[in-house]
């Protein structure tokens, strides 16, 4: 029968056109903006609307920029539409997954992804259900047995007719969520996801506040109570801020699939860029898949043809078919020479699988150390070597028991073979490691042949590896995940464990793998990463897939993901200064019964050409270095300084200055421009030309602005007494925000001392604990 192959790399979990609509339209943001907007318009103050323009620009760039990358993804996905085998009339076919009707009859093998509830109608198989049921032990699917949508073959081959699709598939019902990957840990979202809350418990009640105090108490009218009121408000408000990270990641998504990585969401992009501890998994991730027989080693109890045709007749009746039984296939052949009557196929967990044969017997193909009990010397020289040993064995009578072997199995032939390292391995885990970025192999394989695997891959500390099969069942693995590098013999269950240790441990850890062995170690991880022509299921699951399987672009998404948050974090502490000081400002004015000081229309002002210009500009730049530390709290301390002085400043000029109330207005208001300038000075440094050009741009632009019409944005003219005052208070607010930023500076390293102390004493505790524990 034709042996068909499919490929299957699902849109993964991009967000439909509509979706990407409503989440750039309708978020908190920009409700409270439009309400802002309403109010305004609602007391005919049309000129302090201007800001609206900023908010439609953030939707409708935002949204066209997230739009472009979700269709150029959507076409490489379609170079790799979802095809599945299903027999009709007799034939096999490849259809698409829309194609399949009720009815149809599916034809599964060992890594393949269920997509629709069937029935097995022929054949059987082993199936993962963990994505469904969080259950990680394989289930054995016979004639009759029910198949799920959104579970994975591990083994076997089977005939299954479909009874339900699309919306009636039982992964539909219970989870329009459950057959992908988990939501990615985006530091940035949910970031702003903090101060979008912070900011909407704070902004209602300060705004009716600030309405009542001035409506009510200063007798103002309508309109300048909600002029004033408004102004406050925007100011908490980081409204570009949004857009710049969605613009930011939209960008390199769409940058990253021109190089045929397929980034399955946009916050993915983020989440390798954190990592500090990065897993492999060495057959068809390091290794290329392909393997190559090197030897055929008879035992010494075989005499020439003795069971030739008992090892045809398995190879044609296995449902096995991976690379290592395609490489078997090659050397021995397959014929029906004996009918089978039993058949236990091949697991990663088994390590092992057998055909029996009607009164000849049974076939076993295996790893030597589980179908023999003790290894030949010539057979470990192999293993020493770093090559792949297969045994293959005999037993006299039919087995049944898939979960033991027979006491007795007579060994036949030991098979040595060797997989090549995919092209530009060596190159990419030398950039890692270069990186500080520890390099993890997690294998199935025998030790030696996953060690000397990441020896030929170039990765440092390839001795320092760990047989997981020789280990106790309650060994601590927080104890040996940072010593080991390579770790072998791993099952599923372990390949999970260890990511689970690695992040306990405080590491963040990306899993690449490309077998179904691999999806729950890649599922817990903080970021999954398939290799293209793995199977069906790893491709479903990863958050970053590999379109070319080709590893020299793994340091690109990297680098991308860098690039994103180090430029958003160098711009974000502008956007968050208004937010500091509109927070203290308000406060402030609450307290001493004064309106706030500026107007809508010049915080629009401000965002424009200190937040918005500045930072859209330079985002593109080539940041990649290491990311350290939390975002949030980074933005925070580069913004508060300046928010602070900001507000002081107004604080002191409100109250002291020996000016006219219009006079106070405008010398405040150039004070706010002149500190928001110096922190966007601040945040330009290291110059270059194009941070030069827009700083020099910047002041060209808002002063002419403000020379030209001085009257929309309630500017006067700055006499000499203003300038030298001005001037002075200048000075003392730069040597204010550096007193500020030297004390903050001081409390964190106080802070983070005491925490490494802390890590210290609690590490020295538990080494105490374990020695008196194992001298008891």
């Amino acid at each position: 029968m034709k042996k068909c192959s499919a490929s299957y790399v699902g849109s993964g979990i991009m967000k439909s056109g509509l979706r990407i609509v409503y989440e750039n339209v309708f978020t908190l943001f920009n409700f409270l903006n439009f309400s802002i907007a309403a109010l305004l318009l609602a007391v005919g103050a049309y000129s302090n609307i201007l800001f609206i323009l900023i908010v439609l620009a953030n939707i409708v760039i935002g949204t066209a920029q997230e739009l472009k990358a979700k269709r150029l993804v959507e076409k490489l996905t379609l170079l790799n539409r979802p095809l599945v085998r299903i027999c009709r009339d007799g034939k096999e076919y490849e259809v698409s997954a829309e194609e399949i009707t009720e009815g149809d009859v599916m034809v599964l093998r060992s890594g393949d992804q269920v997509c629709n509830d069937a029935i097995v109608s022929e054949g059987m198989l082993e199936v993962n259900e963990s994505l469904l049921t969080g259950e990680c032990d394989a289930v054995v699917k016979e004639e009759g047995s029910s198949l799920l949508s959104g579970s994975s073959v591990i083994s076997g081959k089977a005939y299954a007719e479909v009874v339900h699709v699309g919306e009636e598939n039982y992964v539909r019902r219970i989870s329009a969520e459950v057959k992908k990957s988990k939501k990615p840990e985006s530091e940035l979202l949910d970031s702003m996801n903090k101060v979008t809350r912070l900011t909407g418990f704070l902004i209602f009640p300060l705004g009716i506040l600030l309405f009542l105090e001035s409506f009510v108490f200063r007798g103002d009218a309508v309109n300048l109570s909600v002029i004033s009121s408004s102004a406050a408000l925007l100011g908490m408000l980081p409204k570009g801020l949004v857009l710049l990270i969605s613009v930011s990641l939209a960008a390199g998504v769409i940058r990253l699939a021109k190089m045929k990585i397929l980034i399955q969401d946009i916050y993915s992009l983020e989440s390798l860029s954190h990592v500090d501890v990065l897993c492999f998994d060495k057959t068809g991730t390091l290794t290329d898949g392909t393997l190559r027989v090197v030897s055929v080693i008879p035992y010494s109890q075989v005499s020439e043809g003795e069971m030739a045709a008992l090892i045809k007749s398995y190879f044609f009746a296995a449902d096995d078919n991976n690379t290592t039984f395609q490489a078997l296939r090659k050397v021995f052949g397959e014929e029906q020479i004996y009918r089978s009557v039993k058949k236990i196929p091949f697991s990663s967990k088994r390590k092992w699988g057998s055909v029996s044969f009607a009164d000849e017997g049974s076939v076993f193909i295996g790893a030597p150390e589980k179908l023999l009990p003790e290894i030949p010397d010539n057979v470990r020289s192999e293993l020493e070597a770093g090559r792949r040993v297969v045994s293959i064995g005999y037993y006299g009578d039919k087995w049944e028991d898939e979960k033991i072997l027979p006491a007795e199995i007579r060994p036949l032939y030991f098979v040595s073979m060797e997989d090549s390292i995919r092209r530009g391995v060596e190159n990419t885990m030398a950039f890692f490691q270069r990186e500080g970025i520890n390099i993890k192999v997690i294998s199935g394989d025998h030790v030696k042949t996953a060690s000397v695997a990441a020896k030929k891959a170039g990765i440092s500390g390839w001795k320092n590896a760990v047989d997981m099969s020789l280990l106790e069942r309650d060994e601590d693995l927080k104890q040996i995940c940072d010593k080991y590098t390579v770790f072998a013999r791993v099952s599923p269950d372990q390949k999970k464990a260890l990511i689970k240790a690695f992040k306990n441990k405080g590491h963040r850890v990306a899993m690449t793998g490309d077998g179904v062995n691999d999806l729950l170690a890649m599922r817990e991880s903080d970021c999954s990463i398939a290799v293209c022509d793995g199977s069906d299921a790893s491709r479903q699951i990863a958050q970053v897939v590999m379109l070319g399987s080709d590893f020299t672009g793994l340091p690109y998404v990297v680098m991308e993901g860098r690039r994103v948050v180090n430029n958003v974090t160098r711009t974000a502490g502008v956007f968050f200064i208004k937010t500091v000081y509109s927070l203290i400002v308000s406060l402030f004015c609450i307290a001493v019964n004064i309106p706030f000081p500026f107007i809508p229309l010049q915080i629009t002002l401000v965002d424009a050409f200190m937040e918005a210009y500045p930072s859209f500009l330079t985002v593109f730049e080539s940041d990649t270095r290491k990311i350290e530390g939390s975002f949030l709290r980074k933005v925070i301390i580069e913004a508060f300084p300046f928010g602070m002085a900001v507000a002081m400043m107004i604080a002191v000029v409100s109250q002291t200055a020996p000016f006219s109330q219009g006079q106070i207005s405008t010398v405040t208001y150039i004070m706010l421009i002149s500190i928001s300038y110096m922190a966007v000075l601040k945040s330009c440094v290291p110059f270059n030309k194009l941070r030069a050009f827009i700083c020099v741009t910047i002041v060209v632009g808002i002063s002419g602005i403000l020379t030209t019409a001085p009257w929309m944005f309630n500017i006067g003219t700055v006499n000499i007494h203003m300038a030298l005052y001005m001037m002075t208070a200048l000075i003392i607010a730069a040597v204010l925000i550096f007193a500020i930023r030297v004390v903050i500076k001081k409390m964190n390293k106080y802070i983070l001392g005491n925490m490494k102390k802390e890590g210290d004493h609690d590490r020295n505790r538990n080494n105490s604990f374990k020695h008196d524990t194992r001298s008891s």
